[in-house]
């Protein structure tokens, strides 16, 4: 039996009940419906994608286009669904939709305490910039900021090639949910929303 092998393609307004269930599932302060309809259709720096194993969608990512910054607004794996490399398999089609849209950079904001997607994100070429502080609202945590180093650039360039080798040479993400495992390890979300919970 051949598995399913993970897609992911541009999010569309027909995927926005699957995506609310990943971000209720995911963050404590969750976009209200409409945010998402929105930013699909009125906002022009807005790019999100959603991953799919078989018909279900098990994942989402976004970046904003500001001038030349690709900066990740939000990014979610369901819980179900997680620790099977998805993230890493969505977070590289993040930095590849940034380089196809001519970003210089991409940056993102995340947790201090959230060590699990702070080691995601260093392994894709995210390094600490700075802090917000108390930038989030239910514990006023600090934000880490992370920045890549320039997209362009022949060392960004080839981390991703070796990454991007490595995931292909590894198996496909199990179709199987794994109902025994809990809405646990966080993300981060987007500038002027609450950042919070979702990766894997």
């Amino acid at each position: 039996m051949i598995s399913p092998v993970l897609l992911i393609r541009p999010m569309t307004v027909a995927d926005l009940p699957s995506v609310q269930l990943i971000e209720r599932a995911s963050f404590t302060t969750p976009w209200p419906p409409q945010a998402y309809r929105q930013e699909l259709e009125s906002n022009r720096l807005a790019a999100y994608l959603v991953g799919l194993i078989g018909e279900e969608i098990v994942a989402y990512g976004g970046i904003w286009l500001m001038v030349d910054e690709a900066h990740v607004t939000t990014f979610a794996v369901h819980p179900r669904y997680r620790r099977r490399r998805i993230g890493e398999r969505l977070l590289l089609s993040l930095l590849d939709l940034s380089v196809d849209r001519h970003a210089r950079e991409a940056t993102l904001e995340v947790r201090l305490s959230n060590l699990a997607a702070r080691r995601l994100y260093e392994k894709y070429g995210f390094r600490p910039v700075g802090l917000r502080p108390r930038y989030y609202s239910d514990n006023q945590e600090d934000a880490l900021i992370m920045t890549t180093e320039p997209l362009a650039g022949a060392p960004m360039r080839e981390r991703l090639a070796r990454l991007r080798e490595a995931l292909d040479a590894s198996p496909p993400p199990s179709a199987a949910p794994d109902d025994t495992l809990t809405p646990a390890e966080p993300a981060q979300q987007a500038p002027g929303r609450d950042p919070n919970e979702g990766v894997a």
